[in-house]
């Protein structure tokens, strides 16, 4: 009989498997963009779905085909960006740890309404005295500029999903800036271990790689 573990990553992975992205040789939105927002868009749909998942830890995801669908469309809409193989890996993971981090906010934010039966915004609205009596303007005058300014006027649903988006589309112009330039195939690091390798100058042998 499967322990419980067992059975919980049979249950993660059947329902990543449910995620229907395009595979291999199947049409896909155009862009690498527009593929990795598609993926944006079904996994929040994921945790809406089953919001028990973000109570499941995706440090040591489970290892059925429903992750290595999931990990192979993420990949493959990097692949031809002209990112090096390390800065495909690492732009993926990016990608899916915001992705999915920020969609089990959005459905803990859901839960908790439902489960206090009371509204972030009737929460918030409890708490009024701290503004009243104890925020110093002075010690916090971001805050207080923002507040002034309207920058906290949204509710709190909507601040989040913003929040939300706002990151993961940063993430998507920082990669699009990266594979724009010329030589970003190589951290500022790399070059500079580039640079000081062996058999740059004196005629030294070169390193086995590894």
């Amino acid at each position: 009989m499967p322990s419980k573990t067992e059975l919980v990553d049979l249950m993660v992975d059947d329902v990543l498997a449910g995620l229907v992205l395009p595979a291999p040789g199947q049409d896909r939105p155009d862009g690498w963009r527009a593929q990795l927002e598609l993926y944006a868009v079904r996994v929040r749909s994921m945790y809406r779905s089953h919001p028990w998942l973000r109570h499941v830890s995706t440090v040591r995801p489970p290892l059925g085909p429903g992750m290595l669908a999931q990990r192979e469309y993420v990949l493959s809409t990097l692949m031809d960006t002209g990112l090096t193989p390390p800065q495909v890996d690492a732009a993926a993971t990016a990608v899916s740890t915001i992705v999915h981090a920020t969609a089990s906010l959005e459905t803990e934010s859901v839960q908790l309404e439902r489960a206090t039966g009371q509204s972030h915004d009737a929460w918030w609205g409890e708490r009024m005295e701290l503004w009243d009596e104890y925020f110093d303007v002075e010690r916090h005058p971001s805050m207080t500029r923002l507040w002034h300014s309207g920058g906290f006027a949204r509710n709190a649903a909507e601040a989040t999903v913003e929040a939300n988006e706002f990151g993961l589309h940063r993430l998507l112009d920082g990669i699009a800036c990266w594979t724009a330039s010329p030589g970003s195939s190589r951290t500022g690091a790399e070059a500079d271990r580039a640079r000081r390798a062996p058999g740059r100058s004196g005629g030294a042998r070169p390193a086995r790689p590894r």
